[in-house]
C-alpha cells in the first residue's frame, strides 16, 4: 500500500475532465440513436396523408383514420391494464417479503396512569358502563345472631359458665 503512487491534483483533474468528454459524447450518440428510431416508427405507422378532393374519398379516409385511432385505444388500454396488475403484484410480493422477514420495529409503550375503569370505558365505549369496584357489587347479609351466642357473650357470672362446661365435659367423658 505504501509503495503504491499517489495521482497529483492535476492528473486527476485532467483524467475526470476527459472521463466527461467522452461521457458527453456517449450521450449525444446515444440521444441521436433515438431520435432515429423515433422517426423510423413514426414513418412506419403513420404514413404521409394525401388529402382527395371529393367529399366520398374524405369521409373514407376520415373512416380508416377513426379504426385506427380505436385500434391504437385498444391496445393502449390493453397493455395500461396489464401494467397495473404487474405492478399490483410486485406490491402484494413486496408486502409479503416483508411479512416473511418478520423484521418490524415494534414502537416502546408509554406508560400510561389510568384507572381500570376508564380503560373498560375507552375499550368498550360509552356504551359499557362497568364498574370495578367489586365491594360494590357484593350482596349485603345480615348476621343472624342466635340465642346462644347471645347469652355467652352477655353472661355475667363466670362461675355459672363453667358449670354449664362441667355438664358438657361429662357427656364427652362418658
Amino acid at each position: 500500500m505504501a509503495t503504491e503512487k499517489r495521482l497529483s491534483a492535476r492528473r486527476k483533474h485532467t483524467l475526470k475532465s476527459c472521463m466527461l468528454v467522452v461521457a458527453g459524447n456517449l450521450l449525444d450518440a446515444e440521444a441521436n440513436v433515438k431520435a432515429k428510431e423515433r422517426e423510423t416508427f413514426l414513418a412506419e405507422k403513420c404514413p404521409p396523408v394525401e388529402l382527395p378532393y371529393s367529399r366520398d374519398e374524405l369521409l373514407e379516409l376520415c373512416k380508416k383514420l377513426h379504426e385506427q385511432i380505436t385500434i391504437s385505444e385498444d391496445e393502449r388500454y390493453s397493455i395500461e391494464f396489464k401494467l397495473n396488475m404487474v405492478l399490483n403484484e410486485v406490491r402484494d410480493l413486496n408486502i409479503k417479503i416483508v411479512d416473511l422477514r418478520g423484521k418490524f420495529k415494534r414502537p416502546r409503550l408509554k406508560k400510561v396512569r389510568m384507572s381500570a375503569d376508564a380503560m373498560l370505558k375507552a375499550l368498550l365505549g360509552s356504551k359499557h358502563t362497568v364498574n370495578m369496584d367489586l365491594r360494590a357489587n357484593l350482596k349485603q347479609v345480615k348476621k343472624e345472631v342466635k340465642e346462644e351466642d347471645k347469652q355467652l357473650r352477655d353472661v355475667g357470672d363466670w362461675r355459672k359458665n363453667i358449670e354449664d362446661k362441667s355438664d358438657r365435659k361429662k357427656m364427652f367423658d362418658s
